[in-house]
């Protein structure tokens, strides 16, 4: 699910060519395991009534009970951020309804997803445009730590908060 080719790795590569770097936030869902589709769906529907906003799924994981669904919201180049631009207002619009119409999955801020959770996503999405349906996709992958789809990354030193 991807609303256009802007991602996260697109992002840092246009950085490396000299453009403004884009702020992407990332919010991750967890539903229960026999929920995920229906959490695709909706998230399908928010994503139908934001249609300027620009997003993708970007990680994918899961354990015995849930499914972490990683979206990654591109907020726009960071100095129109820093003046809350209209593709910022409607992103951060976009990430508002997500905590509000999707609260029984859960939301929370994360932080990027890793190489192999994005290697998930990514699996998850061609599968699904070939006409797979998401929770048989979902079985096929395994839950243990030595499968493709791994346990979330725990944040490392520089990415947490103080309390």
């Amino acid at each position: 699910m991807q609303r256009n080719a802007v991602n996260a790795q697109g992002l840092h590569q246009a950085d490396e060519q000299g453009e403004p770097e884009s702020v992407v936030v990332h919010v991750q869902l967890r539903p229960r395991r026999g929920a995920t589709r229906k959490c695709l769906a909706a998230l399908a529907a928010l994503a139908a009534e934001h249609d300027e906003v620009s997003f993708e799924v970007t990680g994918l994981s899961k354990d015995d009970r849930v499914v972490r669904v990683t979206v990654g919201v591109d907020l726009g180049p960071r100095a129109s951020v820093a003046k809350f631009s209209p593709q910022a207002q409607a992103a951060y619009a976009f990430v508002s309804a997500i905590f509000a119409s999707l609260y029984d999955h859960m939301p929370v801020y994360t932080a990027e997803p890793s190489g192999a959770e994005r290697a998930a996503a990514a699996t998850l999405l061609e599968k699904a445009a070939a006409g797979v349906p998401t929770a048989d996709v979902l079985e096929e992958m395994p839950s243990t730590t030595a499968s493709p789809v791994p346990s979330p990354r725990m944040p490392g030193p520089s990415e947490r908060i103080p309390a």
